[in-house]
């Protein structure tokens, strides 16, 4: 995913034109451009990291002559303490960028230590732990990144690669059967028709009308396991609504075949990692 070099250099420069605007003023006035400096960026609790080469990229943005020894990779545990790179080159430049590195890796690596939290609780290897759309504007592509580092999958990028009938959909077509008819004759070839429902008697028409993935929203976990029993492999299940790590557990032993969790990315607490900066 972080192969297309394009789209993230297009996030890192928005976020560094934020921060940057037409110059720091701060630093331009108090740092000689001629002053080479070291910073070393420090765990200080325990993570799973996400996000090093997007680091990295902000500096290198920059000034390309910036240079990096590294000690740890993304999805590896990173115990509070330890050195998780370090950066040589223009101090200016090390602090200009410091915040804007900061403020992604710290974000990356709370998706990804969440996510890993989310799927040690659920403990099966048989449910997949999925995202969701409610991601930071504009950083999707580096959320989305993130959640797999922590062990979870991700369900669609958007509006435009998969097909997803919420209930919204399904009152402005006139009930599930008819939202999903339309759906599927305009479905292009290989995308799978989904479906929300929110009570045995859409799970049964969901059934009838053929989906192929039936989204059952804010269920209890009794009325989850009903509803496993009668899809009986008929189509897969994604439980969704009101999953927290206190119930995934119970959520996942219910037979569903995917867990979806907002709180991967909605509401994550970034990491606490630290730039320790040093003049040479």
């Amino acid at each position: 995913m972080l192969k297309d070099h394009i789209l993230i250099d297009r996030i890192i420069k928005n976020a560094l034109a934020e921060d940057l605007g037409p110059g720091d003023l701060t630093t331009d006035a108090i740092i000689g451009q001629d002053i080479i400096g070291r910073a070393v960026l420090e765990a200080r609790e325990d993570i799973i990291l996400a996000g090093l080469p997007v680091f990295m990229r902000v500096f290198s943005i920059l000034d390309p002559l910036v240079t990096f020894e590294t000690f740890y990779n993304d999805g590896e545990r990173v115990p509070a303490g330890k050195i998780v790179c370090a950066i040589k080159g223009g101090m200016a430049v090390i602090l200009k960028a410091e915040r804007t590195a900061l403020n992604l890796i710290q974000r990356m690596s709370g998706i990804a230590t969440i996510t890993s939290h989310y799927v040690e609780k659920a403990g099966s290897d048989r449910v997949k732990i999925l995202d969701t759309r409610k991601t930071a504007p504009g950083l999707r592509l580096l959320d989305k990144y993130a959640v797999p580092i922590g062990g979870g999958h991700n369900h669609r990028f958007g509006l435009y690669d998969a097909i997803l009938i919420k209930d919204n959909h399904i009152a402005v077509a006139g009930g599930i059967r008819k939202a999903i008819e339309a759906a599927r004759t305009k479905a292009p070839d290989g995308i799978k028709i989904e479906v929300e429902v929110e009570d045995i008697n859409g799970l049964n028409e969901a059934i009838e009308a053929r989906a192929d993935i039936i989204l059952l929203d804010n269920m209890p976990p009794e009325q989850l396991k009903k509803a496993v029993k009668l899809v009986a492999g008929r189509a897969l299940l994604e439980a969704s609504g009101g999953i927290t790590i206190e119930n995934i557990k119970e959520i996942a032993a219910t037979g569903v075949d995917m867990i979806s969790v907002g709180a991967l990315t909605h509401s994550v607490r970034a990491v606490d990692l630290g730039l320790e900066i040093s003049s040479l």
